[in-house]
């Protein structure tokens, strides 16, 4: 089993950054890919960011492209996102997820994760 805890959401005024965390424990998380996924209450949770077992392959929505930053430490079972330039459209809980590989363009899909956090919730104000 894997458990995936979110931290580092907040309110924060546009124009402004926020730094997510994941913490993962049990089973290993250092040989899959991880991901960011955001929803927002009526709509369909979507694709913000995934980063292969290694890091050294990123993957990123258009919409995030150039103001989301996702990184991880092996060693920590860490997983960040540093966001910047943050928008009110970007308003959402955001999930952190193992996925069931470890790296690929699958991972902009839902179904490629197997393991979920519980979510944070980011606010930003216009």
């Amino acid at each position: 089993q894997v458990q995936l805890v979110e931290s580092g959401g907040g309110l924060v005024q546009a124009g402004g950054s926020l730094r997510l965390s994941c913490a993962a424990s049990g089973r290993t998380v250092s040989t899959y890919a991880m991901g960011w996924f955001r929803q927002t209450p009526g709509k369909e949770r979507e694709f913000v960011a995934a980063i292969s077992w290694s890091g050294g392959s990123t993957y990123y929505a258009d919409s995030v492209k150039g103001r989301f930053t996702i990184s991880r430490d092996n060693a920590k079972k860490t997983v960040y996102l540093q966001m910047n330039s943050l928008k009110p459209e970007d308003t959402a809980v955001y999930y952190c997820a193992r996925s069931r590989y470890s790296t690929g363009t699958l991972l902009q899909r839902g179904d490629a994760y197997g393991y979920w956090g519980q979510g944070t919730q980011v606010t930003v104000s216009s």
